[in-house]
């Protein structure tokens, strides 16, 4: 008897736990987080702009710095 209701509360852990946005949910969250010398960018970048991910200015070119943007972190121009 024991065994045939360990299933349907597994069943059920993992239901909850999915609707609660789930534990790799939290993990993405906590590296979505803004370094201190990240910033958001003050203009929409362009679209080809979101292939350029950068996690530092240092990942960026010259007179190029990292910034926040709804794709993500890209390298803008600051010209």
């Amino acid at each position: 008897m024991p065994s045939q209701t360990l299933l349907p509360v597994l069943v059920l852990c993992v239901l909850l736990l999915q609707a609660r946005g789930g534990y790799r949910d939290k993990k993405r969250m906590q590296k979505t987080q803004l370094s201190p010398e990240i910033k958001v960018c003050q203009e929409r970048p362009k679209l080809y702009l979101c292939k350029r991910f950068c996690e530092s200015h240092r990942d960026c070119q010259a007179n190029n710095i990292c910034c926040s943007t709804y794709c993500g972190n890209v390298c803008m121009s600051i010209l």
